[in-house]
């Protein structure tokens, strides 16, 4: 007897499914107008370092702005804030080093953190910085390295809060911020490094960018298009930078009217 095959009823010619398109994602970033200019201001100072020292033979803006103890308790409060600007007139290494670590941390950061959130990152973890080696260094110091470690904690806590959104890049790139970080750190211990103004400008980046920093959500726009938005506004901001200032400027002013340290 011979076995009869007939048309399998479930047999179909219907072409499958297409693929589905893969996503794409939009984020808006700036571009880092912020980094450039201040890099810009700082090596401009430091020509005016170079000037001063060579026609009067004293470096004038380092005499009116780098950090000295004595100066801030008399009541110079910009000494806080202008060391950022100043570097070693004696080597270029220092403001090569320093301006090098700004384009290349500081640019990423300010394009996700826009221009006037990364400014103010910038000055408050300068300034920061400044407080720490302030209570904890007698020793005069300039340069922008307490800002450049404000912009280390800041990227450490961007990354670790967004780590879900990045995925393995997040790790890497948190990963790589620690070491720079505490490689820094061991260097500084050498001697004529004011290692407390890396600490303290590391502290203000953490502490500002935990409150203030981009927290970043996807947004389903019309499949496959998705938006990364930032969920953290201006209450936000103003609430991360007045913390962050606050406590820093509260721990100076113990200091000067004789409360701590």
């Amino acid at each position: 007897m011979n076995d009869s095959y007939g048309t399998d009823p479930l047999a179909t010619n219907t072409p499958p499914p297409p693929a589905r398109p893969a996503p794409i994602i939009e984020e808006h970033l700036v571009t880092p107008a912020v980094t450039y200019a201040l890099v810009a201001i700082t090596v401009l100072v430091y020509i005016l370092q170079l000037g001063t020292k060579a026609l009067t033979g004293t470096d004038w803006p380092e005499v009116l702005g780098v950090k000295y103890n004595d100066a801030i308790m008399a009541g110079q409060l910009w000494r806080l804030f202008t060391p950022m600007f100043l570097h070693d007139n004696t080597s270029i290494l220092h403001i090569g080093f320093n301006m090098y670590a700004l384009v290349i941390i500081g640019a990423d950061l300010e394009r996700r953190f826009g221009h006037g959130r990364f400014l103010l990152l910038y000055v408050l973890t300068a300034f920061s910085g400044n407080v720490v080696s302030f209570l904890f260094s007698p020793e005069a110091s300039l340069g922008a390295s307490t800002a450049i470690f404000g912009l280390l904690g800041a990227q450490m806590v961007f990354f670790y809060q967004n780590r879900k959104l990045f995925g393995s890049g997040a790790r890497r790139a948190l990963q790589n911020a620690l070491f720079i970080a505490g490689a820094n750190l061991l260097i500084g211990l050498s001697p004529g490094i004011d290692n407390w103004g890396h600490v303290g400008g590391l502290l203000g980046g953490l502490v500002f960018a935990w409150f203030a920093g981009p927290l970043l959500v996807l947004r389903e726009e019309l499949y496959p298009r998705f938006r990364v938005e930032d969920t953290r506004g201006a209450r936000e901001l103003f609430i991360g930078a007045a913390f962050t200032a606050v406590i820093f400027a509260g721990f100076a002013a113990a200091k000067i009217f004789g409360l701590a340290f």
